[in-house]
């Protein structure tokens, strides 16, 4: 029962706004503590616990990175860019980008996007930028929003419709071991293999709406 201490730890941090990595250790270490182990016990748990997640160490050292270089101007400079083509619109940005998000994921390589890694420092600026062109105003706060809302969505439907392409994800193995569950035996290159029409059609249908979401922002600014 001691080692429920934690909970009360990681309510008060939590409520407090302190940083919440510090604040799930202090409480994981108060249980821990507090539940009977020592010191080094704790610390060796930590540490295979960290061993164990090597792929969020690995966040902990990407995100302050892209912290720093969208401090130093990542955006600005990516929506900048982007504002001097002025073929490029919004949509069309995130088509490609949808395209790539999608093909990446089916071959595997679902770190290469991401909110935290791509959208919000340099696809949401891209589009923002695009959205602009080269002698607009700014997008103001509506339109940010919606061009923000439409780079998240892009990047969650690439990569959720392009992963069941791959085999080895997990997706293809939830998908074969659920059907099993309902007395549907399927092998995973099957469910791979029968996720290509899907993709093919959540592809289009995304373009179509990348495609409404131009005319929407060409109707606004002529208005």
């Amino acid at each position: 029962m001691m080692s429920l201490l934690g909970v009360p730890v990681l309510i008060l941090g939590l409520v407090a706004r302190l940083n919440p990595l510090l604040v799930v250790t202090a409480a994981a270490a108060v249980a821990g503590l507090a539940g009977g182990l020592d010191p080094l016990t704790l610390l060796s748990a930590f540490g295979k616990a960290f061993n164990d997640a090597r792929y969020i160490s690995a966040a902990f050292l990407i995100l302050p990175v892209i912290g720093l270089l969208e401090r130093a101007g990542l955006a600005s400079q990516a929506q900048a860019a982007v504002a001097r083509l002025p073929r490029l619109t919004a949509g069309r940005l995130l088509l490609a980008y949808l395209a790539l998000r999608q093909v990446t994921a089916a071959l595997g390589l679902l770190s290469l996007g991401g909110h935290a890694a791509m959208v919000r420092p340099l696809i949401a600026p891209m589009a923002e930028g695009a959205a602009a062109g080269p002698q607009d105003e700014p997008p103001n706060a509506d339109r940010r929003r919606l061009l923000r809302a439409h780079a998240a969505a892009a990047d969650n439907i690439g990569a959720f419709f392009g992963e069941d392409i791959f085999v080895a994800l997990g997706s293809v193995l939830l998908i074969q071991a659920v059907l099993q569950q309902n007395h549907i035996v399927v092998v995973p290159l099957t469910v791979a293999l029968w996720a290509i029409p899907t993709a093919v059609v959540a592809f289009a249908i995304h373009a179509f709406r990348l495609f409404r979401l131009d005319r929407r922002l060409a109707r606004d600014s002529a208005e």
